[in-house]
């Protein structure tokens, strides 16, 4: 209808007034303590209560068996549990029976029709959907009572807290049955023998959050559809109106043609015809614009109403869901497990929230639309309509922006001239057809002050960098299949970087970037214009490999202990010890495959606090700061308390991975510990433990036979480099006076599996020479070890004696635990080094004697054995 009615001929026709009048049904169970505290909660509250609910459980059925459902659904019985489907069954049918008590007990008045009606189809509904798994219903009606309870809960803390009325509710009209009694009811079935049992539960929490708020969209959707159904009829109302107030203009300009008539007895008869169809017809008019009013009014609640629930749960699922998937994201940057939150549940979730807040956005443009079409009083529904669709038009806004995230992070020590790769996303682009005009995404790297500036909305600052990347710009795709639209940066490359001036102790390693990707979207058609951007974890940037374990440092105390919403990138100075034994037991967990102990984590409480002569057994509540962290050298050490855990963390990973997830090493021993441990074992007992005085270090200490009668000794500690060399397992193996793994355990039982084979008869390499066998010896001690065992083995030759290669420990140190250092001998016994040469038996006339010898490629210094150092 595009005719303006203003310019017709005018039919005078009276608004139809009228009061709405609304039903309540006021029946309600006594024991309605929970569900009454709800209904008087307010607006905003009520309809998230309302959201919990939907045709999988009708709020019809919570309200009139309120006080059965309370008393009967929270026994702390597991519904995840297949034994209790019997239970469940019980329960549905007594619930289902009470029910239909309720149902057959309401008057047949127009009051109760409907609501007698919803509860029938409910109860059908009940027995078909749910008869063979009464464990979901069961599972579904807990959710809501727990979501009541949460929403209450949250209300009254709100109260106690403001001390003030809020919403349209008054504390003192409340209920005096509270939400606690809930607590404490559901407190009484929950027994220290089911906490087991409530960790179990915790695995179905993912779920129950997945079917919470697929329920609420399911609900929203169904809103928008009625409204979309509401803005048809509107229309067709309108269309109706349109040709009935045609028919009224004609009939006004026939009785204006009369009245220029002479006035006799037909044309009286003519107009008395004519002026009661006018009469008709305007009334009809009247009854049009009261019922297209009316339907206006209904249509802009509605759509305030269903706008209202979609930002809460666009606040929930941006605010919380894809909060905590990014704080788990940086998380997994200690080695935390990153599978709690799943982003193809939350992109689920975003692709709904995009269809719907569009479709509304649709909606309220339509609204304005029909009322511009058809201009009726009040003229006010229309400025109702400005702000909704500027609040549509925002939530959009912040839904974009707010998905644009980075699904692979880019490396958190980041080395200059280095390849490295990256991938970003936009959780709703499949949705909006963001992908039929795929946009660009460009990288940078900032700086922290940038980063800072950035947040404060400084447009200038989008076109800063603080250093030159390679191959940073790459346009988005969208895969079908998965309905991702993302890029994959592989061949990223940091070229330079522009450092900031550094204060006091301040080093390069303490420095953070971000890396910074940004795009431009288009929705609608080029209607709505999205600039986007978002930034990474911090960066370290580091030019050389011994920058890597400070770099770590800062990396990990700012994954552990950045709060969410800092300013970029502030950190606590100080946090206390648990927070930081957690980090450290969660990246090295990660790292070698096996958590600390309560032990391990107070050995290095007590290194880090340098307590080492204290009594104090408990460091949780303690502060630690970033300095004794990381910045000053342990107590006698020219190396710090990180500096020593990363070394440790590093051999294990790299070396000693297996033996450590076996528990075969103890590692985190003092010496003065360890020798009591084992001075009062058997003679060859032995533990392997982490060196105080050498980075990265193990230590052999043994009891066992020392010349003056049985002692404790410590082997010089072995490094990577000697590893890498000759395993822990072979080295073990080598000395056969090692008996024992502490404390009862036979050294074969632990070791014998990393034990490299070896054969008798090994064939000449092609160059002609034999590849000489590797064997530990302790100068001092018996010199045998499983190559003796072989048939045709070399005879054991003589210890060389002690020379300049050899040295000896420094006259006039005390140790009150003799500290050995690993002897080797080649089978020509003329040097002193760390391995014994074991040709075992090999023919060595086979051997080309005039073959070149090239000396230069040898490394004399190899062979040399390492400084005596006390542990």
């Amino acid at each position: 209808m595009d005719e303006d009615f203003k310019s017709r001929p005018s039919c005078a026709y009276q608004q139809a007034g009228g009061s709405s009048k609304r039903s309540t049904v006021s029946e309600e169970p006594a024991a309605m303590s929970l569900w009454a505290k709800a209904q008087h909660l307010g607006e905003e509250a009520l309809q998230q209560v309302r959201a919990a609910y939907g045709d999988h459980f009708p709020i019809e059925v919570r309200h009139f068996l309120a006080g059965w459902l309370e008393e009967k659904m929270w026994p702390g019985f597991d519904p995840e549990n297949p034994s209790y489907e019997h239970f469940a069954a019980e329960l549905v049918q007594t619930m289902i029976i009470e029910l239909e008590n309720k149902a057959s007990a309401m008057a047949n008045t127009d009051e109760l029709f409907l609501v007698k009606m919803k509860l029938n189809d409910a109860i059908n509904m009940f027995k078909t959907r749910y008869a063979n798994n009464n464990l979901a219903l069961v599972r579904i009606i807990k959710h809501c009572l727990s979501s009541d309870l949460k929403i209450v809960q949250q209300y009254e803390s709100t109260w106690n807290s403001a001390g003030t009325s809020a919403g349209d509710s008054n504390p003192s009209s409340m209920p005096q049955a509270s939400a606690s009694r809930m607590m404490e009811h559901q407190q009484q079935h929950i027994q220290p023998q089911q906490q087991p049992q409530m960790m179990h539960n915790l695995g179905s929490a993912l779920e129950a959050t997945n079917a919470e708020i697929t329920t609420q969209i399911e609900y929203l959707r169904s809103r928008t559809q009625k409204t979309a159904e509401d803005c048809r009829h509107i229309e067709q109302q309108q269309e109706s109106f349109a040709i009935k107030y045609h028919e009224c203009t004609k009939v006004n300009a026939q009785l204006q043609h009369l009245a220029t008539q002479p006035r006799t007895p037909t044309t009286a008869a003519a107009v008395a015809k004519w002026t009661e169809q006018k009469e008709m017809l305007e009334a009809m008019l009247s009854q049009f614009v009261a019922s297209v009013l009316q339907m206006r009014i209904q249509l802009i609640d509605k759509l305030k109403e269903t706008t209202s629930l979609l930002n809460a749960l666009q606040t929930r699922v941006l605010d919380e869901e894809l909060i905590q998937w990014k704080r788990e994201q940086q998380l997994a940057g200690n080695g935390a497990s990153h599978v709690q939150t799943n982003l193809d549940s939350i992109q689920d979730w975003c692709d709904a929230l995009a269809e719907l807040v569009w479709a509304n956005r649709q909606q309220v443009k339509e609204a304005q639309r029909l009322m511009s079409k058809l201009n009726l009083e009040p003229s006010g529904l229309s400025d109702l309509l400005t702000p909704l669709l500027s609040q549509v038009t925002q939530m959009l806004s912040s839904l974009v922006t707010s998905t644009f995230i980075i699904e692979k992070q880019p490396p958190q020590v980041m080395k200059t001239n280095t390849r490295f790769s990256s991938t970003v996303r936009l959780l709703v682009g499949g949705k909006l057809n963001v992908h039929m005009n795929p946009p660009q995404v460009k990288v940078s790297i900032i700086s922290e002050s940038q980063a800072n500036s950035l947040l404060k909305n400084d447009k200038n600052v989008k076109g800063d960098s603080s250093g030159e990347i390679l191959n940073s710009t790459g346009s988005m795709e969208y895969h079908q299949a998965t309905r991702q639209l993302s890029v994959s940066f592989r061949n990223m490359q940091l070229k330079k970087i522009k450092r900031a001036e550094k204060k006091g102790t301040e080093s390069v390693m303490d420095e953070k970037f971000a890396l910074l990707f940004q795009s431009q979207f288009n929705v609608g058609g080029g209607e709505l214009v999205f600039q986007v951007w978002t930034l990474s974890l911090p960066v370290v940037v580091i030019v050389h490999g011994n920058q890597e374990p400070h770099a770590w440092a800062t990396v990990t105390w700012d994954n552990a202990f950045a709060e969410p919403g800092r300013p970029p990138f502030t950190v606590p100075e100080k946090v206390p010890w648990h927070a930081v034994a957690e980090a450290l037991n969660m990246k090295f967990k990660s790292s070698t495959g096996r958590a600390l102990t309560d032990d391990n984590l107070r050995f290095l409480g007590e290194k880090a606090f340098r307590a080492g002569n204290s009594n104090i057994q408990d460091y949780s509540s303690m502060l630690l700061t970033w300095a004794q962290f990381c910045k000053e050298p342990l107590q006698e050490r020219n190396f710090t308390f990180w500096e020593w855990f990363y070394s440790v963390m590093k051999v294990t990973r790299e070396h000693l991975r297996s033996p450590w997830t076996d528990g075969s090493i103890l590692g985190f021993v003092r010496k003065k510990q360890a020798e009591e441990m084992i001075s009062s074992c058997p003679l060859g007992t032995f533990l392997l433990r982490f060196s105080d005085s050498e980075l990265g270090g193990v230590v052999i200490a043994w009891y066992g036979n020392q010349g003056n009668g049985p002692a404790v000794s410590m082997l010089h500690p072995f490094t990577s480099k000697d590893f890498a060399i000759r395993s822990l397992g072979d080295r073990l193996s080598d000395l056969q006076y090692l008996t024992t793994l502490y404390p009862d355990t036979p050294k074969d039982t632990a070791f014998s599996k990393y034990y490299n084979p070896f054969r008798d008869n090994q064939p000449p390499q092609k160059n002609g020479y034999v590849m000489p066998v590797l064997v530990t010896h302790v100068p001092g001690m018996p010199r045998f070890s499983r190559w003796d065992r072989l048939p045709n083995s070399m005879p054991s030759y003589p210890s060389t004696p002690q020379n300049m290669f050899q040295p000896q420990s420094p006259e006039g140190s005390v140790r009150d635990t003799p500290s050995v250092v690993s002897g080797v001998e080649t089978t020509a016994s003329y040097l002193s080094a760390e391995y014994e040469y074991d040709y075992m038996g090999q023919d060595l006339s086979a051997m080309d004697e005039n073959a070149p010898i090239d000396l230069n490629s040898f490394n004399f210094s190899d062979f040399m054995p390492q400084n005596y150092k006390q542990e």
